[in-house]
């Protein structure tokens, strides 16, 4: 009677078993930092005076938020990154033009469903849609990550959100997600595992998943967690080399990573998005979120990009 990431805990921690509200010390299978965030964890790590990181083939760092850098502190940043990526043998270094990080990261294969990864930035939770526990920590946390490749936790409840129906044409996991939003608050899922599944979400791709694992953080989730299956895994199955590779296939073999319907830390919301049309988060808050046949705006520019879509 677990949920998913209450079995991702008990793997990780050691224990055998882990349930909602118990206090962890886990082991990270991967850690990421970008050119932004990871300057401050570099200095926290060299201010606790650990020469070596735990594990150079177990850290990511993506080079995506100040690129080319605009700012002579930038700049700087960039400079300090290298040196760290040199000086600790970081197998896994994306430089500018390599893509936005939560994209590097599963195209890249450092994603495997069951694993914990963090990340130093909020929208780390993004990874969930490919049954990962993944979730964004601060700078100092990150500097024990790199030195003792652990972190503790507090096991979070789930909140499952079964999402059925078939999608109107022109609508798509961005509007699914922003209704949700909208129905549960800015802060109505704080430090829950939020669980995304049912019919709507099996017939989505893996990017469309992205979407939904992405803004869970959006209604204060610490992770956004979509049960692995053989979608996933035709994902990764060409994406993962190495010990990556076996990994996925003994993942594979033996996985029960899904949750117990039974589990008592398990919140089930039932949403139908049959008659769901485009939705569009107004100021000042992501959960103001109105359809956008309710608005009367003229358009002057768009944005297509970031991390959600």
């Amino acid at each position: 009677m677990s949920t998913i990431a209450e079995k991702i805990f008990a793997r990780a921690s050691g224990k055998g078993e882990a349930e909602a509200g118990d206090i962890v010390m886990a082991d990270i299978d991967i850690a990421m930092m970008h050119d932004l965030t990871g300057p401050l964890a570099v200095e926290s790590f060299n201010k606790i005076g650990t020469e070596k990181v735990w594990d150079s083939s177990k850290i990511v760092i993506p080079f995506d938020h100040q690129v080319p850098a605009d700012s002579l502190d930038s700049a700087n940043n960039h400079i300090l990154m290298r040196q760290f990526v040199k000086e600790q043998n970081i197998e896994n270094f994306y430089d500018v033009k390599e893509g936005v990080c939560h994209q590097v990261l599963p195209e890249k294969g450092h994603v495997i469903p069951g694993t914990v990864i963090v990340g130093a930035d909020s929208h780390t939770c993004t990874y969930g849609a490919l049954g990962a526990f993944a979730t964004g920590i601060g700078s100092t946390d990150m500097a024990m990550v790199l030195s003792t490749g652990q972190l503790w936790f507090k096991v979070p409840e789930t909140i499952r959100f079964n999402v059925e129906g078939k999608l109107k044409e022109n609508t798509s996991a961005k509007d699914v997600i922003l209704n949700i939003i909208g129905q549960v608050g800015a802060d109505g899922a704080t430090y829950k595992s939020c669980e995304f599944a049912g019919e709507t979400i099996s017939n989505m791709n893996i990017s469309d998943r992205m979407v939904l694992s992405n803004m869970a953080i959006e209604m204060g989730g610490k992770t956004g967690l979509i049960e692995p299956d053989e979608k996933t895994y035709d994902y990764l199955k060409d994406r993962v080399s190495g010990e990556n590779k076996n990994r996925l296939k003994a993942f594979i073999e033996k996985s029960n990573l899904k949750s117990d319907l039974d589990s008592p830390s398990l919140e089930i919301m039932d949403i139908d998005v049959s008659e769901l049309e485009p939705q569009i988060a107004c100021p000042h808050n992501v959960d103001n979120v109105k359809p956008a046949s309710e608005l009367d705006v003229e358009i002057d520019q768009v944005f297509i990009g970031s991390c959600t879509n």
